[in-house]
């Protein structure tokens, strides 16, 4: 005996109603509208660390060059009455390819020599700055111009290291040192307050000696110092002091260091501006370089 079956109640059973799909299609695009529109409001995320654009002209940008703008002292070098002591220069980019035999046949022995600033700029000249004054005797180094507002300390250091600024303990290269001085793009203190500033240079300072096993130099004036870290003295007993001072005398040094390392003492010194001198003899500056 045949059964016949119903083709129409069975199919009634998974048939859903238009408005039920409707209003499912309805939640999604809800779901997604809301999901687009919170995306969209957030905006992109911000970058830690990077709150100021990367230098505009850090050529223009060398050990010094804001301090002369701000303290003066940029007139004739007064010779210095310093009985041990060791001439050097420092130099970046804006000078260009520099007349090293020059500076050493006038007694210059030691330089140091721009690298990097923040974490876009290499000196172009570096090379021929790097190796020349290498090449005709010297002892030399790389120096870092920092731009706290604009990366972290690591970052810089690391950048700094990547690009010129290691260390070899080869007799003839001296540990890298750190530029700190007046913003040349603002706010003087970078618009960080001091402990901020002196922690992004903790961080500069414990990656660099992880990576090259040497404790770094610092350069800074006394009135920048006092101004942007509050006179912090945690640095002095760890990282010797290059200051700048234009004038006979090397004045008044930061908080925490009693002697200085290496005094900038003018900025229009004969070929290349910027003439220094090592706080000691020859020797202590070799000993200086070998760690």
């Amino acid at each position: 005996m045949r059964v016949h079956r119903s083709r129409s109640g069975p199919a009634r059973h998974f048939r859903r109603p238009t408005a039920t799909v409707a209003a499912i299609l309805l939640t999604l695009l809800a779901l997604l509208c809301g999901t687009v529109g919170t995306a969209t409001a957030a905006g992109p995320a911000a970058t830690p660390g990077k709150d100021a654009p990367e230098p505009t002209h850090p050529g223009q940008d060398w050990a010094g060059s804001q301090v002369a703008k701000h303290e003066g002292g940029t007139g004739a070098p007064v010779a210095p009455s310093v009985q041990a002591s060791v001439e050097g220069v420092d130099v970046s980019g804006h000078q260009g390819n520099v007349a090293w035999s020059t500076l050493w046949n006038s007694g210059v022995k030691f330089a140091y020599v721009k690298a990097t600033e923040s974490t876009s700029y290499i000196n172009p000249y570096f090379a021929q700055q790097y190796n020349g004054s290498y090449n005709v005797g010297m002892i030399r180094g790389a120096y870092h111009f920092a731009l706290p507002n604009t990366s972290s300390g690591a970052a810089q250091a690391n950048y700094f290291v990547d690009h010129g600024g290691g260390w070899s303990k080869d007799g003839k290269t001296l540990p890298g040192a750190l530029d700190m001085e007046y913003n040349p793009y603002g706010a003087t203190c970078y618009g960080m307050s001091a402990t901020a500033l002196v922690n992004w240079m903790k961080d500069w300072f414990a990656t660099y000696k992880a990576r090259t096993g040497r404790d770094a130099v610092i350069y800074t004036s006394t009135n920048w110092w006092k101004q942007c870290t509050g006179n912090y003295a945690g640095f002095g007993s760890i990282n010797p002091l290059w200051i700048p001072r234009y004038g006979s005398s090397v004045g008044e040094l930061p908080a925490g260091w009693g002697f200085h390392t290496i005094w900038q003492y003018t900025s229009t010194g004969p070929t290349v501006g910027d003439h220094n001198l090592f706080n000691g003899a020859y020797d202590r500056l070799q000993a200086l370089a070998n760690g």
